[in-house]
């Protein structure tokens, strides 16, 4: 007999308070008939995001909600091994809680996989379908430029390589994040390179990309920095 899939989605927050409940309805919304868990990794937020996600684990379900939190801010790729440790799926879905990954591309993700037999399904802002919405010139040249950068420097053969709205098989996430070192802004970017990098099947759905609706952006000057000493590291490394 066929396993059923099932999809653990991990969502890392730190001051998602007004925003959690809004991504857990639409998720729950755009999956009516699939099997699925989502692991909230909340990084020790003071706004109370945790108050808020335990009254959704009343209404929803402990078993579809669950709420792995951290004493305080570790970083994305930490919270993503440590929501990993939690995940029962055999694929697992990464995805911000800001609302810029609209919860209604997942079913597409998940076709793709369904149909490829991909390892990787990566959301994609740079292919016919796919943009940005929300952001000023100045944002978009930058983002735009980053991957411009990093595609001519590392042929990834992938054209959006600093998203961070993905689906894995389980146990392909495993093996690209435990050979992963960056942090922050980086971190997405090397995930891709070294699941390219490994042989494994990556396929690409376009979404657009809308900026955060409550709350603010944390990208900032430092963070591009961080982004260029990666790219050099990865150029080195890969």
């Amino acid at each position: 007999m066929e396993e059923k899939n099932k999809y653990s989605i991990i969502v890392p927050t730190y001051n998602e308070r007004l925003n959690i409940s809004l991504i857990v309805y639409l998720i729950f919304k755009h999956l009516r008939d699939v099997d699925f868990e989502i692991i909230i990794v909340d990084d020790g937020s003071p706004d109370g995001t945790q108050e808020v996600v335990k009254q959704l684990q009343q209404l929803y379900g402990e078993d579809h909600i669950l709420l792995r939190p951290r004493a305080k801010k570790l970083g994305l790729g930490t919270a993503y091994i440590h929501g990993l440790k939690h995940a029962s799926g055999n694929f697992v879905v990464i995805m911000d809680a800001d609302l810029s990954h609209h919860p209604k591309y997942l079913p597409s993700f998940i076709k793709k996989q369904l149909e490829t037999g991909a390892s990787i399904v990566t959301g994609t802002r740079y292919v016919n379908g796919g943009g940005v919405h929300g952001w000023n010139l100045m944002r978009k040249l930058t983002s735009r430029g980053a991957n411009v950068l990093a595609q001519t420097l590392l042929w990834p053969g992938v054209s959006d390589l600093t998203g961070s709205f993905r689906l894995y098989k389980k146990s392909v996430l495993e093996d690209v994040i435990s050979s992963c070192v960056s942090k922050g802004y980086v971190f997405q970017m090397e995930m891709i390179v070294r699941a390219s990098r490994k042989g494994y099947h990556i396929e690409e759905v376009p979404i657009t990309f809308v900026d955060r609706v409550f709350g603010s952006s944390k990208l900032g000057g430092s963070e591009i920095v961080e982004y260029l000493k990666g790219l050099v590291y990865l150029l080195v490394t890969t």
